[in-house]
């Protein structure tokens, strides 16, 4: 495989990159910062891009995965907020609310191809076929992932 083009990726796709995480994380601070871990780490780590795919799909799923794992991050130091520092707050988890702070939050819940599924699903549109090209699995293992999710989505329903 010919060397990696790190500045060239960046000049064809950091706006793609930078656009998808903005579009999970509704910042466009900690969109900025995923952007740039990406990259630095693409500079540091160029053998993590293989080549099985287009560069397009492997920053596709990169930039999905850095953003779902900065959510589940977010959940974790709040949680340990509400725990141990913050424990006369009241039931409701610092940022809780309605709307996209809501999903953001389900999604910081699921494990991480589930939640790749589903943002790929559900907020992309994405047929089960174009979502097995990217995560690199089957449309049945797409569809399992899938289920999975509403059945886990239900139960929490349920629970609140």
């Amino acid at each position: 495989m010919p060397e990696l083009d790190v500045e060239t990726l960046y000049r064809r796709y950091g706006h793609s990159v930078l656009r998808r995480a903005r579009q999970i994380l509704g910042s466009d601070d900690e969109a900025a910062e995923v952007l740039q871990e990406i990259f630095v780490g693409l500079l540091a780590r160029p053998g993590q891009y293989a080549g099985r795919s287009a560069a397009s799909t492997f920053l596709y799923a990169v930039t999905t995965h850095a953003c779902l794992s900065r959510l589940r991050n977010q959940r974790n130091r709040i949680r340990i907020l509400t725990e141990q520092v913050r424990p006369w707050a009241d039931d409701r988890a610092p940022g809780a609310a309605d709307g996209p702070t809501q999903v953001r939050a389900v999604l910081a819940l699921l494990p991480d191809d589930e939640a790749q599924a589903a943002v790929f699903h559900h907020l992309d549109g994405m047929s089960h076929a174009e979502i097995a090209e990217v995560l690199g699995c089957s449309r049945r293992h797409v569809g399992n992932l899938l289920e999975r999710v509403t059945t886990r989505l239900s139960t929490h329903a349920e629970a609140s």
